[in-house]
């Protein structure tokens, strides 16, 4: 009997401090991220890039348990969805840059009978860099590897209710609607250098219109912040990024308390234990903020689960 199966794709983390070497090499080595057109140059920038900065990723991960959280928390998700759907769809996941590979992953439902694959990307607003790169990744090596199943595709979720919810459920878990008043919520977003924008990523619009969205949300639930913002983090070099920045934004707000929501991460990851849970917050005591808090990513949430499903349901 022929099967469904499910694939969840993002961009990986390492999985021990060797892999920071291989993440790096890999991210830098897509040519969605160094859109040089000359792959050996693209390599040369890779290999210099990866020679630069992997001790200093190194002792990032080392603060964060040696690894990065989001293969268990997607493992985890994993099985909740699994859970789901028992033995009729097939529940797996690819990551771009770390293991496992979409190419291992193949191997795997090449051995059972499928003729639907239902790719779903982790990203809930669509990025050149992210969802482009992960689908095109995914559906190369499909082809290398001889897969004749139906490939079917979804590009971005930020509009979905059940999503939403999620985001909602884990602002609700760091601040009560009682206490939002004497706080800014700020959504931050992983930056993107401003020539991908002006190169007709939609990216930005999409994370704008998120932020709308969720305004408007936790209006009608009484949850009532000082003010909202969004702010971007990451930023890796001398050219111009999307702005404000966190910090710079950091800079501007004048309340007590700040609580920060990831926006462009459904997992997890080094992005947030690290860079917001630390090192912000070290930025933020340096700006005499008396509270400061970040929420989790949806990661394992039911509501999470809730739009995978019904992603796959209204992709069928």
């Amino acid at each position: 009997m022929k099967k469904e199966a499910i694939v969840l794709l993002n961009m990986g983390g390492p999985n021990n401090l060797e892999e920071v070497e291989v993440f790096l090499t890999n991210m830098f080595n897509d040519k969605n991220i160094i859109t040089v057109k000359s792959s050996l140059l693209r390599a040369f920038i890779a290999k210099m890039i990866t020679f630069t900065r992997t001790e200093k990723s190194q002792e990032i991960y080392r603060q964060i348990g040696s690894k990065s959280p989001i293969v268990g928390h997607t493992k985890r998700l994993v099985e909740k969805l699994q859970s789901r759907f028992g033995e009729d769809v097939l529940i797996d996941f690819a990551m771009r840059y770390t293991p496992p590979f979409a190419s291992e992953v193949i191997e795997r439902l090449n051995k059972e009978d499928i003729e639907k694959i239902y790719l779903i990307p982790l990203y809930p607003q669509f990025s050149t860099t992210t969802t482009k790169s992960s689908l095109e990744d995914f559906e190369e090596q499909y082809h290398l590897k001889g897969g004749d199943a139906i490939l079917v595709e979804i590009k971005h979720f930020f509009q979905n209710q059940n999503y939403n919810r999620a985001v909602l459920q884990r602002i609700t878990e760091r601040i009560s609607a009682d206490e939002c008043q004497n706080f800014d919520l700020i959504f931050s977003a992983h930056g993107l250098p401003v020539k991908v924008i002006e190169r007709g990523d939609v990216y930005e619009r999409h994370v704008n219109k998120h932020v709308a969205i969720l305004t408007n949300m936790l209006k009608e639930a009484g949850m009532n912040f000082n003010a909202i913002h969004l702010a971007y983090q990451s930023k890796v070099g001398p050219m111009e990024w999307l702005k404000p920045s966190l910090e710079d934004k950091l800079k501007e707000i004048k309340s007590n308390g700040v609580l920060i929501f990831p926006i462009a991460f459904t997992i997890d990851n080094s992005e947030t234990d690290f860079e917001l849970e630390i090192e912000y917050r070290e930025v933020a005591e340096e700006l005499g903020f008396k509270d400061y808090r970040v929420c989790e990513c949806p990661n394992d949430s039911d509501f999470f689960v809730d739009t995978l499903v019904e992603l796959y349901e209204k992709m069928r």
